[in-house]
């Protein structure tokens, strides 16, 4: 036991300064480490390299959003990198080399990785002062030329200034050097794997780019050239004094309110836009997208005609339907058929407010018209089914007023019936009177009907049904009635031929 001790005294005391001289390292490294770490973030801190980064992230010089801490993630990758010389300074003290290999070989792999790092690194510092002074050469030849004032004012809106024209252009120009050096930093940093596909998606993006701006000046030149066409329009008509004819012609307020020049100049402001959109999506030569759109306004481009002849006939028949309508107003008016109510018997004078016959006729005259214009224009656009629906509809619509009109000429006749009747028949003048006007008023309306087209077979059935109904119960009234008188006047003829005989 006293042997063991000793050996152990012994063992202890050649390992002891070994021991304190690693447990020395362990403390000296990790207070090294605290003060690099320490000093490198207080000097990074004093160059604002957080502001910087976070201003090359986001593309812009203010950063009110919350600091990105990058000092702090620097001097903890110094402060572990150093601590893991330190440990492995420390087991190689402890002479336990088995254990501190693997943390070897981990430092070896980190140290050899630094190069790439820092060549990445450059790389990327490279790409930010480049996209910095194109962005700021950008924004200040924008901001000179006054381009979101100028656009501002042509399309009639107000920009913010923190999503200017100019900012934005400035801000895509800034990204775009970022993706053109991003394969250079990954084949710096030795990512084969990520390389490739991102090398091929620049590419890509490359061979597009003169595509997209090709059609972005396609249709920004385009754009201003149809604004400015389009006020020429506006201006030209206005001189010529089509918004005061829309006015005296009532063509405004079917408009909407909207000025008569106005909306020609947004016409052609849209006829002007329409081949500028084919163009520019031609111009970008994706098919998946550019095909489906450039035929759909294709086919709304060889429609013009049609729709602006359609339109055209539509304004057209406006026009002679209003003055066709008030035309005829004025002329039923002049000869009194605001009358026609008393004359067939259903009423007096019209209340006022309320339309007159006069007016209804010309109103209906003026949808006739119009309706007629749309069927036309109908078949011009190609629209065969709705201008059959139409069709049907003025046939049934005619069928119904050929109807009315022939009641209320039966109504008139009823009642002229009835005055000649009172008039000329006598003490039998009360009874004959109303059978005639009830007789005549069937009659027009079954004719009314008929016209109609209501049922034509019920209304023909029902009609010969009450006639003969009447024929019989007239026929029997007189046989039953007359029955003696008959039999008397039979025996007298009987009488008189057997006297001719003898």
């Amino acid at each position: 036991m006293t042997e063991f001790i000793q050996e152990f005294i012994q063992t202890l005391g050649d390992y002891l300064p070994t021991a304190l001289a690693a447990v020395g390292i362990l403390v000296g490294g990790w207070l090294i480490a605290l003060v690099v770490a320490a000093i490198v973030r207080g000097a990074l801190r004093r160059t604002k390299l957080d502001e910087r980064i976070a201003g090359m992230i986001a593309g812009t010089e203010e950063i009110e959003a919350e600091r990105i801490d990058v000092t702090r993630w620097i001097s903890r990758v110094i402060y572990y990198l150093i601590m893991l010389f330190v440990v492995v300074a420390f087991l190689q003290a402890l002479n336990l080399t088995v254990v501190a290999e693997p943390i070897n070989e981990l430092l070896n792999t980190v140290l050899s990785y630094i190069p790439l790092l820092l060549g990445a690194g450059a790389l990327l510092l490279v790409a930010w002062i480049v996209a910095s002074a194109l962005k700021f050469v950008v924004i200040r030849v924008l901001r000179a030329a006054k381009l979101d004032e100028r656009l501002s004012s042509q399309a009639d809106i107000e920009t913010p200034e923190r999503v200017s024209i100019s900012d934005t252009l400035g801000n895509v120009v800034y990204w775009l050097v970022f993706l053109l050096f991003l394969p250079a930093v990954l084949d710096a940093l030795s990512l084969q794997g990520l390389l490739v596909p991102v090398q091929g998606m620049v590419n890509e993006i490359l061979g597009v780019l003169p595509n997209i701006l090709g059609a972005f000046l396609i249709l920004v030149v385009g754009w201003l050239g149809a604004r400015i066409v389009r006020q020429i329009v506006a201006n030209l008509l206005v001189g010529f004094g089509v918004d005061r004819l829309g006015e005296q012609t009532g063509l405004t307020g079917a408009l909407g309110g909207r000025k008569v020049s106005d909306v020609i100049g947004t016409i052609v402001y849209v006829l002007i836009l329409i081949p500028i959109l084919i163009s520019a999506l031609n111009t970008l030569q994706i098919d998946a997208v550019s095909r489906p759109a450039s035929e759909m306004l294709t086919t709304l481009l060889n429609a013009l005609p049609a729709i602006f002849g359609a339109l055209l006939l539509i304004g057209v028949a406006y026009f002679v339907a209003r003055i066709v309508g008030s035309f005829i107003t004025n002329v039923l008016t002049g000869i009194g058929f605001d009358k026609v109510l008393s004359w067939i018997g259903l009423g007096g004078v019209v209340a006022e407010g309320q339309r007159t016959p006069s007016q209804i006729v010309g109103y209906l005259t003026t949808v006739a018209i119009m309706l007629f214009a749309v069927i036309e224009s109908a078949n011009l656009l190609g629209f065969t089914i709705l201008a059959q629906l139409v069709s049907d509809f003025l046939v049934a619509a005619g069928g119904v007023l050929l109807g009315l009109f022939i009641f209320g000429l039966g109504l008139y006749l009823a009642g002229l019936a009835d005055r000649v009747v009172r008039d000329t028949a006598g003490p039998q003048a009360h009874l004959l009177a109303p059978i005639s006007r009830v007789a005549i008023v069937v009659f027009a309306g079954a004719l009314a009907l008929r016209q109609t087209g209501i049922a034509e077979d019920i209304v023909n059935l029902a009609f010969g049904i009450v006639l003969g109904t009447i024929a019989i119960a007239a026929a029997l009234a007189f046989g039953l009635g007359s029955r003696d008188i008959a039999a008397r006047e039979l025996e007298g003829w009987l009488k008189k031929i057997r006297t001719s005989k003898n």
